[in-house]
Order: structure tokens, then C-alpha cells, then sequence
């Protein structure tokens, strides 16, 4: 019996505020056969640190978060109060 755990960003989508939601897949597999999964969301809004990022969020965070996006994004943060 072999059991191994495979984690994997298996869903990036850009929200039209240039937010980007992520979800992570977690799934436990024995002997290759996955028997156990579980899903993490989480976001990277615009302007934040992405050095931790998985590769492909971060290509997409370089090519979508400009810096336009980025203070449109902050200034509709700042009229919420947020």
C-alpha cells in the first residue's frame, strides 16, 4: 500500500476588478487511485505580494495586474472604505 498526497492549483479565475480566485486541490491517493480530496480558495487582489504564488498564478497576476488595474482596483477599496 502506497499512500501520497498531491497538491495542485487546479482553478484560476480573473474577476473583471483584476481580483484573482484561486482554489487549490489537495487529494490523498493510494496506489495511484485517488480516495480523498479537498479543496482551498483563496484571492490575490491587485498590488499584492505574489512571490509565494504558484508559477501560473504569478504569470497571470504579471500580465493582468497593471499598474492602471492596480490603482482602479485600490481606489475602488478606498470609495468602500475598506
Amino acid at each position: 500500500m502506497s499512500l501520497e498526497k498531491v497538491i495542485s492549483v487546479d482553478l484560476i479565475e480573473v474577476i473583471e476588478s483584476g481580483v484573482i480566485q484561486v482554489r487549490t486541490k489537495t487529494a490523498i491517493k493510494e496506489n495511484g487511485v485517488e480516495i480523498s480530496s479537498q479543496f482551498h480558495r483563496h484571492v490575490v487582489v491587485p498590488g499584492a505580494d505574489i512571490s509565494g504564488e504558484d508559477s501560473k498564478v504569478q504569470a497571470i497576476a504579471a500580465s493582468i495586474h497593471t499598474p492602471a488595474v492596480i490603482s482602479a482596483y485600490q481606489a475602488a477599496q478606498a470609495a468602500k472604505g475598506v
